[in-house]
């Protein structure tokens, strides 16, 4: 599995980092931009990521306008619906209005920071996704 931490943060990129790379192959984006560059690299190389942990509090672009580009790269790129990569919103609590959004948009989940590592293992298996280590 392939996943993408979108986090500008250090200590909760770190913190993502070692739980998810149980999940499968992480790469790690300090910004916005960055992640979208990713997201897109990958398509273009037809690995697409299956996994996009995204804050949505970053500088350059938003996690939310990074939400709302993924799914219009893969409607651009044909990426069936039950085909998208799957996105959690991270995110600190006060930003319910950025959460509600990113949820219209399509993410399935969202975890609030401080991350509880216990609610985010359940998140990920409510989510289908199994530990390759």
């Amino acid at each position: 599995m392939r996943i993408l931490i979108a986090e500008d943060d250090f200590s909760s990129r770190k913190f993502l980092y070692k739980i998810l790379s149980h999940y499968g192959e992480c790469d790690l984006t300090v910004d916005g931009l960055e992640a979208l560059d990713a997201f897109l690299l990958a398509l273009k190389e037809k690995k697409p990521y299956d996994l996009v942990c995204i804050d949505i509090m970053m500088p350059k672009i938003d996690g939310v306008k990074v939400l709302k580009t993924i799914r219009e790269l893969e409607k651009d790129n044909g990426v069936a619906p039950e085909k998208q990569t799957k996105a959690i919103m991270v995110t600190a609590l006060g930003e319910t209005e950025y959460v509600q959004q990113a949820f219209a948009i399509g993410c399935e989940a969202y975890v609030a920071k401080p991350v509880d590592t216990e609610k985010f293992l359940q998140v990920l298996e409510n989510l289908g996704m199994k530990k390759t280590t």
